[in-house]
């Protein structure tokens, strides 16, 4: 593993593999750079990719307060390592990062993001509100068990998966992580796509969503990533908007290499 160190001091851990143009991975919540690994050697036959835990995750450091524009500088810090100029692509709310920091004009060649959990009608944006209000407090707490349940119902998870995640041995790894909710939540802002923002972005943006529902969020309404990237794709200037058949949050890192591979080439 090695590290690179963000403006404000915080180290942060990646790992690098493969020659050619570069390409960085962005996690999304509960994420430690785990769910993004199996694309590395996909990849890696064509791009130098940089795979990193975001800080408050795995071994990178974490320096409070935590700002959105903290998560920014990190990424920043990652691309100069890379060269100067990378591509970047952001699963989940890392996708939300991913797009904050192009419209903050860091040096992005391309972007590419999955299935970003805006709220796309004020329904779902009340409850985004009665979360985060509900996640403050947890944390403020250290209620880190409350913290993860409450993502959990948020996602659609059901009664029956939380207590089976409870149960499970990758529980502890996820209270670990249970602050970094907060960090995922800021990055979403209110709940909206940042429409205004997301105009300021002049590079291509490729806006993906699956074909499948995940069936861990069963409780999702039908079509709540598809709604969001449409909304995300009428106000970027340059978007490209395609659906990945058969794939769901997590989607198949073979399939969803050569999406990538065939977008940043």
């Amino acid at each position: 593993m090695t590290h690179v160190t963000s403006r404000d001091g915080t180290p942060i851990a990646y790992e690098q593999d493969g020659s050619g143009p570069a390409v960085i991975l962005v996690g999304g919540g509960l994420d430690d750079g785990s769910e993004n690994a199996p694309l590395v050697p996909e990849l890696a036959g064509r791009f130098t990719v940089l795979n990193y835990a975001r800080r408050g995750r795995g071994e990178s450091g974490d320096t409070p307060p935590y700002s959105v524009h903290r998560e920014i500088e990190d990424l920043d810090a990652l691309i100069t390592a890379a060269g100067g100029s990378a591509s970047v692509f952001g699963a989940s709310s890392g996708g939300a990062l991913v797009l904050e920091a192009a419209a903050a004009g860091l040096p992005i060649d391309k972007v590419a993001v999955y299935e970003v959990p805006y709220m796309s009608d004020e329904t779902a944006v009340v409850h985004w509100s009665e979360y985060v209000g509900g996640l403050t407090a947890a944390l403020a707490e250290n209620r880190r068990a409350d913290a993860l349940a409450l993502f959990m119902r948020l996602a659609g998870s059901s009664e029956d998966d939380i207590a089976g995640a409870r149960d499970s041995g990758f529980w502890p790894a996820l209270l670990r992580l249970a602050p970094t909710l907060a960090y995922d939540a800021a990055c979403l802002g209110d709940g909206r796509p940042p429409v205004v923002r997301l105009g300021a972005i002049t590079r291509p943006v490729l806006v993906t969503t699956g074909g499948v529902p995940d069936p861990q969020m069963g409780g999702l309404r039908p079509g709540f990533f598809d709604e969001a990237a449409d909304a995300i794709s009428a106000a970027l200037p340059d978007a490209t908007r395609q659906i990945v058949a058969g794939q769901s949050h997590v989607a198949d890192p073979k399939v969803f290499a050569k999406v990538l591979a065939d977008f940043f080439a």
